[in-house]
């Protein structure tokens, strides 16, 4: 299994490098979506659908709605002149952000609430658009901020997003494995503890901090980026435990088997579900202030 995970790694890190790095944006736009599809596709599993029919019907269903807004909000055009994101992309990200916050009650009294849900398949699709949806909006719009003056000005962006939630991830892992005691959502994902989420936001911190310090951001400004820091890593690990509720409802160790070793792909994506809307909404308000 670990073999097959590092094998897996070494072709999907330098994929992803050329993605986000070089790929133009309308291409990048694109396989953002096949991604997300990907994950729809993924989704319908957690929705009960079980034939194949059901759940091509479910992924062409949000392809549709990604065709719909690519027409509404092409990526070349998410930015304003003056810099600033077009208001109504802004407002998916704050429905974004409530549906988070909704998700955060769900998976804090699950099993209690799973009967408002669990049987319930329009209120299980609807959780996969607001889950899957903003992923593909928040990636389009920090690739193509700034674009025009500075090509992987946004591909930086992405990999600090990325950097955050890798770094939250594996300093949850190495301090839970150490030091984790107390459980966190034990019906949820009985292996990850309290001391493992909060030595992950001190991961993502640090490595946030680091990323200031080279980026050569002001230290007075360093304080708020690593607040904001701590509410992103925070919600990555909520996006994390709402794809493991879902799992446990309906019987699923991985959500797929496209990447050996790693499962599906929202197993790889489940905590960037949260963090890239959330940041995105943080950046644009940013920009705008």
């Amino acid at each position: 299994m670990l073999k097959q995970r590092i094998l897996t790694s070494a072709v999907l890190a330098p994929l992803a490098l050329l993605l986000v790095f070089y790929t133009p944006l309308a291409q990048f736009s694109f396989i953002a979506g096949l991604i997300v599809l990907l994950g729809a596709w993924e989704w319908s599993a957690f929705m009960g659908l079980q034939t194949k029919r059901a759940r091509g019907g479910y992924t062409l269903l949000v392809a549709a709605i990604l065709g719909a807004l690519h027409l509404h909000w092409p990526i070349e055009r998410l930015w304003l002149d003056n810099g600033t994101l077009i208001a109504d992309a802004n407002y998916v990200f704050t429905l974004a952000f409530a549906w988070w916050l909704v998700a955060t009650f769900l998976i804090v009294k699950y099993p209690r609430m799973s009967s408002a849900w669990s049987e319930g398949l329009v209120l299980r699709a609807v959780a996969g658009f607001l889950t899957l949806v903003p992923l593909w909006l928040a990636l389009n719009t920090l690739r193509s901020a700034h674009f025009a003056e500075q090509h992987h000005y946004g591909s930086t962006l992405i990999m600090v997003v990325l950097g955050i939630v890798w770094s939250a991830d594996i300093g949850a892992y190495f301090t839970g494995k150490n030091f984790g005691k107390r459980k966190l959502m034990p019906r949820v994902s009985p292996n990850k503890t309290i001391e493992g989420l909060l030595g992950g936001l001190a991961t993502a911190v640090v490595f946030v901090i680091v990323f200031c310090h080279f980026a050569e951001v002001p230290v007075s400004q360093w304080a708020i980026y690593g607040l904001l820091t701590v509410f992103i890593a925070l919600f990555s690990a909520i996006g994390d435990l709402l794809e493991s509720m879902f799992k446990r409802e309906v019987g699923l160790k991985d959500s797929g088997a496209c990447l050996p070793g790693h499962g599906g792909i929202l197993d790889r994506i489940d905590s960037l579900t949260a963090a890239a809307p959330i940041f995105a909404l943080f950046y644009a308000w940013t920009v705008a202030l």
